[in-house]
C-alpha cells in the first residue's frame, strides 16, 4: 500500500544514510533477524533497534488494529536528518483507502518518504516479510506499483500475493541501483 507525498524530497541509498529497522510488538526474533539480513544486502547501512512496544496513540478500537499512517508519522518524527524508518511488527495495522475508514493491510509507505511499516498479521507465509518490508521501501525510494505481476512492486489489490512475487522487474530495478541499492 503507498500514499503519495506532495513534496520534493528524493530518497537515495547511500553510506551516510542510515536505515533504522525498528520491531513493534512481540514479532518473533527470528522474523526480525531474516528481515535484518535481506536489507543488509541491499542497503550499506542498516541498524536493528531493540524492539519497543507498539504505540498506544496508534491503536484504533473498533478494529482492533494499530493505524499504519500514525505509527509513520511517528516514525518520520525520530528521524534525523539522514535516517529513515522501516518498522516490522506481527500486529494487524491499517489506514483509510477511499470510502473504507480501516482498511487492512500488509504495509505502508509514502511515495516519497522516509518512514514505512510492514506486518506479518496477513502473510500466508511469515517468511515473506522481507518482500513487504522492500515493497514499502520501494515506495519510500519514490515508486509507485508496478504492472508486473512478479515484481515486488505489485498492488497487493487486497490480497496476499507476495507468494508470486520473485524479483523487482528490471524497470524498478532500474530505478532503485539509481538511487543506490545493492540489487
Amino acid at each position: 500500500c503507498r500514499q503519495n507525498q506532495n513534496n520534493t524530497f528524493k530518497p537515495t541509498i547511500s553510506d551516510n544514510n542510515t536505515l533504522k529497522l525498528l520491531p513493534l510488538g512481540n514479532i518473533e526474533d527470528q522474523q526480525v533477524k531474516a528481515v535484518f539480513l535481506q536489507l543488509k544486502k541491499i542497503h550499506p547501512s542498516v541498524q536493528l533497534l531493540p524492539a519497543v512496544p507498539l504505540p498506544a496513540f496508534a491503536y484504533y478500537k473498533p478494529r482492533n488494529r494499530y493505524r499504519a499512517d500514525t505509527i509513520i508519522q511517528w516514525l518520520r518524527s525520530q528521524a534525523g536528518k539522514n535516517e529513515s524508518f522501516i518498522a516490522i511488527t506481527a500486529a494487524d495495522i491499517s489506514t483509510t483507502k477511499g470510502n473504507i475508514k480501516d482498511f487492512g493491510i500488509m504495509g505502508l509507505g509514502y511515495q516519497p518518504g522516509r518512514a514505512c511499516v510492514a506486518s506479518l498479521f496477513r502473510l500466508k507465509n511469515k517468511n515473506n516479510l522481507y518482500k513487504v518490508a522492500i515493497h514499502e521501501l520501494g515506495h519510500n525510494a519514490g515508486l509507485p506499483h508496478c504492472p508486473q505481476k512478479t515484481c515486488y512492486l505489485r498492488d497487493a489489490e487486497g490480497k496476499d500475493p507476495t507468494g508470486e512475487e520473485i524479483a523487482f522487474c528490471g524497470s524498478c530495478t532500474a530505478y532503485l541501483k539509481n538511487r543506490g541499492w545493492k540489487l
